[in-house]
C-alpha cells in the first residue's frame, strides 16, 4: 500500500480528528488543557462532518460548475467529439458479482453519460488505471459495466492513470493523435472544477457535465442539524475535494 495513501488517511478526516482525540487521552494527566483542546477539536469535527447542513454548504462552495439542461444533451456532437468518464474506485470481490464491481459513485457517472452518448452519439472513452496494483483497471471494470448495465460500447480506455491529472495526460496522449481535442467530462460536480481544470491544462476543449449534485437542500429533518452517519462520508469526501483544488494549483503547472 503507498505511503502517500496511509498518510493522506491519518491526515484528512476523519483520521486527523481520531489522531486528536487520542492525543487528547494521551495528554489527559500531564497536559490537561491541550487535552481539552484536542478533544473539543476532535469531537467537535466529527459532530460538523456529521450534519447533512455542513455537507450542503461545504457542497455549494465546490460545485462552481452548472449541470448542463436537459435540452443540451443532443447538440453535444456540436461542441465536443467525445465522451470521458472518469473513475472513482471500485468494489473488490463483490460477492453477489463474483468480481470486482465499479463503485456506486462510478455506476452514477457511467449512467450520465450512457444518456448523454444516446442523446449525442458522441463516443465514450473511460479513464481509471489499476487500484492498488491489482487488475483489472478501473477503465476496463467501467467499459464493462456500460456495456452491459447500459447498453453502450466503450471505444477506448485509458487503463493506466491514478489520479484526476493524469486521467487528463493520459487521455491526452490516446485522443490527440486521433485528432480529438473536445471531450465532454463526466464526473461528480464537486470534483468538476478540478477535472476541467486539468483537462484544460493537458490541452483540452472541455464541456463539464456533471453529475450528483449534494448543494441543495435534500429534505432531511431538522433542516439537516440532525446528525447522520453517512453526511460524515460525504464530508469527508468534500474536505479531500476541497484539499485537492488547492493541492493541484500548487504543485502542477
Amino acid at each position: 500500500m503507498p505511503i502517500r495513501y496511509i498518510l493522506k488517511q491519518l491526515l484528512l478526516p476523519p483520521g486527523v480528528l481520531l489522531l486528536l482525540l487520542l492525543c487528547a487521552w494521551w495528554f489527559r494527566r500531564t497536559r490537561p488543557r491541550l487535552a481539552g483542546l484536542c478533544f473539543v477539536l476532535g469531537l467537535g469535527g466529527f459532530w460538523l462532518m456529521s450534519l447533512p447542513v455542513a455537507v450542503e454548504w461545504g457542497a455549494r462552495a465546490l460545485e462552481s460548475v452548472p449541470p448542463l439542461e436537459r435540452g443540451e444533451w443532443a447538440g453535444l456532437a456540436q461542441r465536443a467529439d467525445a465522451i470521458v468518464v472518469l473513475g472513482s474506485g471500485r468494489e473488490r470481490g463483490d460477492l453477489a458479482w463474483g468480481e470486482d464491481q465499479p463503485t456506486g459513485i462510478g455506476l452514477e457517472r457511467q449512467r450520465y453519460a450512457a444518456r448523454l452518448a444516446k442523446a449525442s452519439g458522441l463516443p465514450v472513452l473511460t479513464s481509471g488505471g489499476l487500484h492498488y496494483g491489482t487488475p483489472p483497471s478501473e477503465a476496463a471494470l467501467m467499459a464493462a459495466s456500460m456495456q452491459s448495465d447500459f447498453d453502450v460500447t466503450v471505444r477506448w480506455q485509458e487503463g493506466h492513470s491514478t489520479t484526476t491529472w493524469e486521467n487528463a495526460q493520459f487521455t491526452h496522449e490516446l485522443l490527440a493523435p486521433l485528432g480529438i481535442k473536445r471531450v465532454v467530462v463526466v464526473t461528480h460536480a464537486a470534483h468538476m472544477p478540478r477535472a476541467v481544470w486539468s483537462f484544460e491544462k493537458a490541452g483540452f476543449s472541455v464541456v463539464p457535465a456533471p453529475v450528483g449534485f449534494l448543494g441543495q437542500d435534500n429534505a432531511r429533518p431538522l433542516g439537516g442539524w440532525l446528525p447522520e452517519f453517512n453526511a460524515i462520508w460525504r464530508s469527508g469526501q468534500l474536505i479531500n475535494e476541497a484539499i485537492g483544488q488547492v493541492g493541484y494549483r500548487l504543485f502542477y503547472r
